[in-house]
């Protein structure tokens, strides 16, 4: 079965993003990052940056499938990428967004949970969860694998990891590795057979 993989930037104190959505804080880290973001996760990078780090051609590996919100989708639309992962297959879940500015982009209104569990029972590489918070929470259920870049930076608010009712889903911590940049990338896979703690 196909694995659904969140894959995400995260300050120390647990925010994806700033209030409005904007993430640049996060830039001043990537070019230590870039052996990381370029070799393993490569199939995880924007069309645009793949050709920029030539890698073009490169056959995807890791991912064949990235899911977005709108809210994750809208940045790049904002300056005219209208499919901003063209060498994967492109759903964006909205309820707002009625059609697709981009024939290579789906745009779906489909309960969340429903769509992941019908694209894990087709064959293909996994999927990749870029965000946003909102769409991490309601697919927390089906999250198999967590990275998570954790920057060296606080922020105070914004959009966090997760944002979902509370209902706790445990993970086991399967690789740690600390950058140069002094980021360090948390890969998790969900726990099996552990039930989440009841109250009383």
């Amino acid at each position: 079965m196909r694995k659904l993989t969140y894959y995400v930037a995260a300050t120390l104190d647990g925010f994806i993003a700033a209030p409005d959505g904007d993430f640049g804080f996060f830039d001043p880290y990537i070019p230590g990052a870039l052996p990381f973001l370029t070799g393993e996760m490569g199939d995880a990078l924007p069309t645009p940056a793949r050709a920029a780090f030539g890698l073009a051609d490169a056959p995807n590996e890791r991912f064949d499938t990235v899911l977005m919100g709108r809210g994750s989708y809208e940045p790049g639309l904002a300056v005219g990428l209208s499919s901003p992962y063209a060498h994967l297959r492109q759903i964006v879940v909205s309820r707002s967004l009625t059609s697709s500015p981009d024939p290579a982009v789906e745009v779906t209104a489909e309960e969340p949970l429903d769509l992941v569990r019908r694209l894990k029972q087709e064959e293909g590489l996994g999927i990749y969860l870029c965000g946003g918070g909102d769409l991490a929470g309601q697919l927390l259920p089906e999250i198999d694998e967590l990275i998570v870049k954790l920057n060296p930076v606080a922020v105070g608010s914004g959009v966090p990891l997760f944002r979902a009712a509370f209902s706790p889903n445990a993970f086991t911590l399967t690789d740690t590795r600390v950058l140069a940049n002094g980021v360090v990338v948390l890969t998790y896979a969900k726990a099996s057979g552990v039930s989440a703690p009841t109250a009383g």
